[in-house]
């Protein structure tokens, strides 16, 4: 099982590395970085930001993927100022700065710059401040200005720092798209779960990875998988090869990501080991830190597997529509054993465990039931005697 809290980003195993939900595998790799440089570069990036000094300072590392505007420190402040998060300032922030006379503002820039910032965005495409622009060259810190107001500019550096910087894990496994729920199949090399992917794949399902299955946490606790660069829209089929499924049967049999929402761990078929007959279990298995659904199936020939692979998705469909049939079914039981003790006991049985029937209120005629109320529907109704007589 792989345990690693989401705000531990950036651990990675090895890939090919075999995964059970019964083991305690470390967590292994550096802390996951990219440089100022590169997020400023970075195609994806969906706002344009030009930079007005620092040039020296762009190999400096960003680890957090959430901003900080800092305008307290711009007041002398410095408390909780993280160097390794993007600093913005905004329209709110220079206001403050433009109160300052020269000297005030150069003591104010001097002291933010000080903290060794990754970078500072100026929004709202304002220029800087000359004494602003003066400090971040001094202290070799980058600093730009976005031409967007502050929560576009926050927004577009949430969304690329979040995919950049998102704590990663791979797999040993193979991942599917089956009716839109994402399993993930898990268990020793040669146990068939390549085979059941095809299967899969020809019922009209579409393949993520296979072999080594990318994994990365997304707020606000998800995780995503993917296939290697080099793997992606590839399968291994043991006899065949290598084959390409988006070649050989269509762009729609393959997708390049995938959120996981249920494990199926494939295990060899033992005559004295006990499965779980009834769906009753509720396991659970780690990814990150990210608890997700997990179901044992036992393989042995003659079985099936793709059938039940597509049943395990449509039943966890019906679990998030609230849906439990092995606990309604439960619930249906005892409710019968119930009343079939009550009536061999001779107990009156309440309202709510009568057994079905004809209700009182049926058997009355609509004469008789003239000034009743509701909570009388249960009362023997005595009826008058021919002639006047009780």
């Amino acid at each position: 099982m792989i345990c690693s809290p989401p705000r531990k980003r950036g651990h990675e195993l090895e890939a090919g590395e075999s995964v059970s939900s019964h083991e305690s595998v470390p967590v292994t790799g550096s802390l996951r970085e990219i440089t100022t440089g590169e997020f400023a570069a970075d195609a994806d990036l969906a706002i344009e930001l030009r930079r007005v000094a620092g040039e020296a300072g762009l190999g400096r590392p960003l680890r957090h993927p959430r901003v900080q505007k800092s305008g307290l420190a711009l007041a002398g402040h410095f408390y909780g100022v993280v160097p390794t998060r993007v600093q913005v300032l905004g329209e709110t922030e220079l206001s403050y700065l433009d109160t300052l006379g020269h000297d005030g503002r150069s003591k104010a820039s001097r002291g933010f710059f000080s903290l060794g910032l990754s970078c500072v965005i100026v929004s709202c495409d304002i220029l800087p401040p000359d004494e602003l622009i003066a400090a971040a060259e001094a202290t070799h810190t980058p600093l730009f200005v976005s031409e967007a107001r502050s929560s576009r500019t926050i927004n577009a550096v949430h969304a690329l720092l979040d995919d950049r910087l998102a704590p990663q894990a791979s797999l040993h496994g193979v991942l599917v798209d089956v009716f839109g729920i994402g399993v993930l199949l898990l268990g020793k090399s040669g146990i068939g779960k390549s085979e059941c992917a095809i299967e899969l794949v020809l019922r009209g399902h579409r393949l993520v990875a296979d072999d080594v299955v990318l994994c990365d946490w997304r707020p606000p606790g998800e995780v995503y998988g993917r296939a290697a660069e080099l793997l992606r829209n590839h399968v291994e089929v043991r006899g065949l090869g290598i084959l390409d499924l988006k070649a050989l049967i269509g762009v729609t049999s393959v997708i390049n990501r995938k959120r996981i929402d249920l494990v199926v761990q494939l295990v060899d078929w033992k005559n004295d080991a006990e499965y779980d007959r009834l769906g009753l279990e509720d396991r659970t298995f780690s990814i990150l830190g990210t608890p997700i659904r997990e179901l044992a199936v036992p393989v042995r020939p003659g079985r099936d597997m793709g059938t039940i692979v597509e049943l395990a998705a449509r039943s966890e469909l019906l679990r998030r529509d609230g849906t439990h049939s092995a606990r309604d079914l439960l619930g249906k039981l005892e409710q019968q054993l119930v009343t079939r003790a009550a009536i061999d006991a001779d107990i009156p049985l309440t309202r709510a465990a009568a057994p079905p029937g004809p209700s009182r209120r049926d058997e009355i005629s609509p004469h008789d039931r003239t000034g009743q109320n509701e909570s009388s529907a249960w009362i023997p109704v005595v009826r008058p005697k021919p002639g006047g007589g009780q």
